[in-house]
């Protein structure tokens, strides 16, 4: 009984002891209307908790520039979630209480209309480049006062992109007055589109969700780590287009930094969020080498060259990150990645890519110290890239670096053995008790032990 005690005991602290936290995925609505009819009628309607996925939105988006106007318009909110249309919509109704009179007025007269209210953040973020791919021109982000100087031409393809913040930390009058504002933009825009007799059709989407839904946590207290405790950013990969204008090489990180012995150079914002016009200038693609190149501002540029060749031993192609280089105008550096390889059917990802020994080294600095006395190091978290079998802006099924037997699986195993010598233990010790062959009885003859001297 005492081993069954401790057993059910060391259980109960692991399962209660440990917090566990469910953290919700990001997902932004988008609305579709158009000057044309009839565009998504063939479109199946979203049910309730449906998450239109990014092949479902280039559906929907091939619908509408096939059948309708080749000018778009994206109006782009820096943070908007289904629950501001609910908090701060009109009551049946009732406009003047709404924060969105133009855009319910809109939606309800426009010829074709579509509501997703649960878009996969990834399909979203890839809108600008999916329509600039479709149309063949570049985005052209206008502002409200400078669309009157535009010389609008139906038989051209047109890119608009219209930007609208969001308001933060100004209370929810503060949000709606915001979203009233921006609901006016859009309103003026319409109606100067109308005014001069243009087709559209026009996408309103954000770029971030602006709320969360947390799940409770199970358990108590708040001790140790929460799994997924920080929320993974919302921006498209860098996809380099090869011939043919489709992607070849994808490539993403959540941060991307340079180090030197006394300072650190985040280059996450320009290589992901305010990319500069020739980011992947010099990049290049085949069926068995590609060539990654950003290019930064004051002549900083990093190369990622990868490979495809076909190993006899496992009788497939495998792809190869064989080298980094770094260069910053005349000083130079070149990090080798030995252990970055995947089957060239699958993309490539590793929690950590960098030269920090801390980071278990996946890639080796086989640089020297430059002129100045400095030794670069690099360092990439939740790295991810693809460079052969890409089909469109998506990765391929991950392989990731993390071996079979990671931390996590090692604690399983070691647990799971405790419990079972603590289970074996114990079965040993009951099936081990032994009763006595006699029993003192006081009404009979006593038992007596002969006593030698």
């Amino acid at each position: 009984m005492a081993a069954w005690t401790y057993l059910l005991g060391l259980f109960s602290l692991l399962v209660v002891g440990v917090p566990w936290r469910v953290t919700a995925l990001q997902q932004l609505p988008v609305l579709l209307w158009s000057s044309e009819s009839a565009l998504w009628s063939d479109q199946p309607g979203t049910h309730e908790g449906h998450v239109t996925t990014d092949r479902q939105l280039d559906q929907c988006l091939d619908s509408a520039l096939s059948k309708g106007p080749r000018t778009v318009l994206v109006f782009h909110q820096d943070k908007l979630s289904i629950e501001d249309f609910t908090a701060f919509g009109g009551v049946y109704g009732n406009k003047q209480d709404s924060a969105f009179p133009n855009l319910e007025s809109i939606m309800g007269s426009s010829p074709s209309s579509l509501v997703l209210p649960s878009v996969d953040w990834f399909a979203v973020n890839t809108i600008l480049i999916y329509l600039k791919d479709k149309l063949g021109v570049s985005p052209l982000y206008v502002e409200q006062s400078t669309l009157l100087q535009l010389r609008m031409n139906e038989s051209v393809p047109s890119l608009l992109v219209f930007s609208l913040p969001y308001p933060s930390n100004s209370g929810l009058m503060g949000v709606k007055d915001g979203l009233r504002a921006n609901d006016e933009v859009i309103g003026q825009v319409l109606s100067t589109l109308k005014s001069e007799g243009i087709s559209y059709t026009a996408i309103l989407t954000a770029r971030q969700p602006s709320r969360m839904t947390a799940e409770a946590d199970f358990g108590t207290g708040s001790l140790g780590r929460h799994l997924l405790a920080a929320a993974t950013p919302s921006y498209a990969p860098v996809a380099y287009n090869g011939t043919g204008n489709n992607p070849c090489i994808l490539f993403w990180a959540s941060n991307i930094s340079l180090h030197t012995d006394q300072t650190e150079l985040d280059l996450t914002n320009r290589t992901f969020i305010t990319p500069g016009s020739g980011l992947t200038v010099g990049s290049t693609c085949s069926e068995t080498d590609a060539v990654l190149v950003l290019n930064y501002e004051s002549g900083l540029k990093i190369t990622f060259h990868l490979n495809n060749r076909r190993y006899n031993v496992s009788g497939r192609y495998w792809s190869s990150l064989s080298r980094i280089e770094v260069v910053n105008g005349t000083q130079s550096a070149l990090f080798l990645s030995p252990q970055v390889s995947t089957p060239t059917k699958y993309s490539f990802h590793c929690q950590y890519i960098s030269s920090f020994p801390r980071y278990s080294s996946m890639l080796i600095n086989n640089s020297t110290k430059d002129s100045s006395g400095l030794k670069w190091n690099l360092h990439i978290t939740d790295f991810q890239v693809q460079a052969f079998n890409v089909t469109g802006l998506r990765f391929s099924y991950a392989s990731d670096c993390a071996s079979f037997f990671s931390p996590g699986i090692w604690m399983g195993l070691v647990t799971t053995l405790l419990f079972v010598f603590i289970l074996t233990y114990g079965l040993h010790m009951v099936m081990s008790l032994k009763t006595m062959d006699r029993f003192d009885d006081p009404k009979g003859p006593t038992i007596s032990v002969p006593q030698t001297d």
